[in-house]
């Protein structure tokens, strides 16, 4: 099936998010994820109004798949960082926690009561593994652009099981959940600037000294 496919994907991505160095692979992994997460909505709801369902999946497939990370691609040029040289946790360890944290998402889905409308067995998995390794990246990295990603690809977790999961389709519950992401990704992107510009580096525990 289709939807199954589209999960074992994302789960790989997690892995792949994690032992990943480069910020622009990172950005191309997260923005694919994004592209398959936005396509969830239209294979978990068939029934639902088509133009309802479609605005959401463009809206998804626009702003993961192609704004974010070309706001993303442009903050790295401006602060002139390729890749993420001394991470909390380095890559050969973040790439085995990925897989734990992976394993732990299936015993978890296992555990919790099946849902009469899920899509798909693996769509507890992929959304848990996504939301885990999006907050592994937000405390394992040091740069704000990498912690970007991880709290994306979180959020990705969050709209995969609400899209697959979900009975019913609510546009403007899910208009909200982008315009929080928009808000954190701008927010964030002035961070970065800000720091590259009075640091020469994006790396986040220099924000405790800012001042204004």
């Amino acid at each position: 099936m289709l939807p199954d496919f589209i999960l074992v994907v994302v789960l790989l991505l997690n892995i792949r998010l994690l032992a990943s160095s480069r910020l622009g692979a990172a950005i191309q992994v997260v923005a694919l994820q994004g592209i398959l997460v936005g396509t969830m909505p239209l294979l978990a709801h068939p029934s639902s109004p088509i133009w309802e369902t479609l605005a959401i999946s463009a809206a998804i497939i626009a702003l993961k798949g192609f704004v974010f990370p070309r706001l993303l691609f442009l903050a790295v040029r401006r602060a002139e960082v390729s890749r993420e040289m001394m991470p909390f946790i380095g890559y050969l360890p973040s790439l085995l926690i990925g897989v734990v944290l992976s394993a732990c998402s299936f015993w978890i889905a296992s555990r919790l009561p099946e849902l009469p409308s899920i899509v798909s067995q693996l769509l507890l998995p992929a959304a848990l593994s996504s939301i885990l390794s999006g907050l592994f990246m937000l405390v394992a990295r040091r740069l704000a652009i990498s912690q970007i990603l991880g709290f994306i690809t979180l959020e990705n977790g969050v709209f995969l099981f609400g899209a697959g999961a979900g009975a019913e389709i609510s546009l403007l519950l899910e208009a909200g959940v982008l315009l929080d992401v928009f808000a954190a990704v701008f927010i964030m992107g002035v961070m970065i600037f800000r720091i590259s510009r009075e640091f020469d580096h994006i790396d986040a525990e220099k924000l405790s000294q800012l001042r204004d």
